[in-house]
């Protein structure tokens, strides 16, 4: 939001001093000192401190006089400075996160994720998760601060929340809107623009607050990008005051409907078609834009902010608006037994919860609100019955506050055991951690996969193969060697041998196993007869320069893990999948709001490039649906195209399928045949 009039100031160069990284910051005391920009105010004029977030346990001094203690990472502050501190010294201490700390309740179970205490704190687990993300934690203003200047009006608490109704959009407003000093306001205005029209309504003032409605008719819908355009509205407040005008940038608006098809699980449909999730856990901090528009780009269409990072600030949910991507949003809750019926940490907890889903609740790509990551799952893994993790807060509270997006209790969650792939939501490792063969992905039954795969996936930068490779805490091996497992059973070679003799032909293995996984466990999942509705890989990208689960690698660059997955992501898509002895079957997806006419060719090659078969054959996908074809359906009889029969030796190698479009570039798929 920002108010015609008001002066912005971004408080920068912040020294620190006392604890520093690679010290036991959790257990020490770090200072941050900074000076407030002098902004001069005169008369009426309000002086507002904003901190967009400070971690963790801190005091906040100006000139010596306390602004405010904060215990959360995840709480903005919005301060009032009297006058005489405008240009003051600013001094945050951050204090021992440990220091005085409840020893009772004790847990009911403990995890090994990082250390227990952590679930009296509210704060990343990000650089405190030994296996995953080491360190350092994030200590001091972690987000940006700045100082505002108010003049003439001040206005609050913006919520936009809209709505579709019998084919039309309505935008409902609800502010705080004062005069400063004694000037009252006058009329307030919502104006609504977009798409070649303007609409406004007058807001009813009442005290300091103001509220009301605009309507929009048939507005264009917002779609996630894979599926059509994320029509977006802008929306403006004008307030009249004896000085004038003066108008507010409120936000952006978006028109959809979100639904789930599914009992138990996740099957999202969105204006009330089926959209088929593929995304990727978000890795915080970094050059969003970037990162969004690459993963984007291959055609996923979805990100989970998972439970064990941070929730990402208004400018990341905006880019998720404009791009077309949904977001999967997890309370910050992972894997402990949260003490949410003692007083203190329940209340707090309650005011972060809803204060963070009243700033997303009305966006058009919050697709899924999830209460927490692996705490029922960690319960059942050492015994319990898994019901025990999902407090009263969780089961009762938090669906009244996530208006239309979905609820999803935990991750995983549902079933005897909230492990099981078969029901509910599930973190899916069969292929991938656990190194189970491909047909896993189908025999499990996987409904919706809120994690999967963990490949340590080798990035272009081949000096950094080794470095950082994730693990399991306490385990004897890694996710490099869950990728030589897949090198061995899927490409018949020795990588430990191919590593000594051919280094570099080690390393494009390496990453053509990666890209074979994603686009086979995927391709698996987008079939038309598939139970599934979608799946999140772990991760975006990696917290550390190497070989880290990543789609990207840490400094955002792209790795062949990723570009694996655009044959089967994409809007418009092909791809085969081997059905043993019902041969090779070719898909073909068609995410967009027109049919999809074309010529489907195939053709049967040998290892040295000879054609052995050939035939065309033209096909029209219907608008949103996935067509599927026999390779032999193609070819027009038998060849034994997945070498499942044997009747003698193999006469083809691969098998090679494109779709041709006039006025597009071909989309080809090409499976080696084993």
């Amino acid at each position: 939001m920002r108010v015609e009039g008001y002066e912005y100031a971004d408080i920068a160069g912040w020294t620190r001093s006392g604890a520093v990284d690679g010290d036991d910051v959790d257990s020490a005391t770090a200072v941050f000192t900074a000076t407030l920009p002098r902004l001069s105010p005169e008369g009426d004029d309000e002086l507002v401190l904003e901190l967009d977030g400070l971690a963790t346990r801190c005091e906040l001094r100006a000139d010596g006089e306390l602004l405010l203690r904060s215990a959360s990472m995840f709480t903005a502050h919005s301060v009032p400075l009297p006058h005489h501190l405008d240009g003051a010294e600013l001094t945050l201490t951050c204090l021992p996160l440990w220091d005085g700390l409840p020893s009772h309740p004790r847990p009911r179970w403990k995890t090994r994720l990082a250390d227990s205490r952590l679930r009296w704190v509210r704060t990343t687990l990000l650089g405190r998760a030994p296996g995953f993300a080491p360190g350092p934690p994030v200590v001091g203003p972690w987000r940006p601060a700045r100082v505002v200047r108010r003049r003439t009006v001040a206005v609050d608490g913006v919520r936009l929340v809209p709505e579709l109704r019998d084919g039309d959009g309505s935008v409902a407003v609800v502010a705080t809107a004062r005069g400063l000093g004694a000037q009252p306001i006058g009329q307030v205005l919502a104006v609504v623009s977009g798409h070649g029209g303007t609409w406004s309504g007058e807001l009813r003032v009442s005290g300091d607050e103001v509220s009301g409605e605009v309507v929009v008719p048939a507005p264009e819908l917002w779609w996630p990008h894979t599926h059509g355009a994320p029509a977006l509205y802008d929306v403006r407040l004008e307030v009249t005051t004896s000085d004038g005008v003066i108008g507010v940038d409120a936000g952006r608006v978006g028109f959809r409907v979100m639904g789930n098809s599914s009992q138990d699980s996740v099957a999202l449909r969105v204006n009330d078609v089926p959209v088929f999730v593929r995304g990727a856990v978000w890795v915080p901090f970094g050059d969003s834009r970037a990162q969004l528009e690459g993963l984007r780009d291959v055609g996923l269409n979805a990100v989970r902010v998972a439970g064990t990072g941070v929730y990402e600030d208004g400018a990341f949910h905006d880019l998720c608006d404009e791009l077309g991507m949904l977001v999967w949003q997890d309370l910050m809750l992972a894997n402990f037994d949260y003490p949410v019926a003692e007083e203190a940490f329940g209340a707090e907890l309650r005011a972060e919860v809803s204060t963070v889903l009243a700033g997303l609740v009305g966006r058009p790509s919050l697709a899924v609100v999830c209460g927490g990551s692996e705490a029922e799952q960690q319960a059942a893994m050492v015994g319990l019955d898994p019901s025990i993790a999902r407090s009263t807060f969780i089961r009762e509270e938090v669906p009244a506050l996530v208006g239309d997006a979905v609820f999803v209790p935990s991750a995983p969650s549902g079933g005897d055991l909230p492990f099981h792939p078969g029901v509910g939501v599930a973190n899916y490792y069969g292929v991938g951690g656990y190194m189970r063969p491909l047909s896993d992905a189908r025999t499990s039954g996987v409904r919706f996969a809120a994690e999967c795969l963990a490949i340590a996936n080798v990035p272009d930068d081949a000096t950094l193969l080794d470095a950082n490779v994730p693990r399991d805490r306490g385990s004897g091996w890694d996710f490099a060697d869950v990728r030589d497992h897949y090198a061995r059973e899927l490409f018949g070679v020795d990588p430990v041998a191919m590593r000594a003799a051919d280094p570099d032909g080690y390393l494009e293995l390496s990453r053509e196993v990666s890209a074979h996984l994603m686009a086979e466990v995927f391709g698996e999942w987008r079939r038309t007869a598939s139970p599934s509705g979608g799946g999140f890989v772990l991760w975006a990208r990696d917290l550390l320069p190497g070989s880290g689960w990543g789609l990207l690698d840490h400094a955002g660059k792209p790795k062949r893990a990723l570009e694996g997955l655009r044959p089967v992501c994409a809007p418009v898509a092909i791809w085969t999948v081997d059905e043993g002895l019902g041969g090779v079957d070719i898909h073909i997806a068609n995410d967009t709001a027109v049919p999809v006419r074309g010529a489907v060719s195939v053709e049967l090659l040998r290892g040295d490039g000879v054609r052995l078969h050939h035939a065309e054959r033209e096909v029209e996908v219907p608008r949103r649906e996935v067509l599927r074809l026999g390779v032999e359906q193609v070819l027009g009889g038998f060849v034994d195209a997945s070498y499942a029969y044997r009747f003698g030796p193999r006469e083809h190698d691969s098998i090679e399928v494109t779709l041709s479009r006039a006025g597009h570039d071909d989309l080809t798929a090409r499976r080696a045949i084993r």
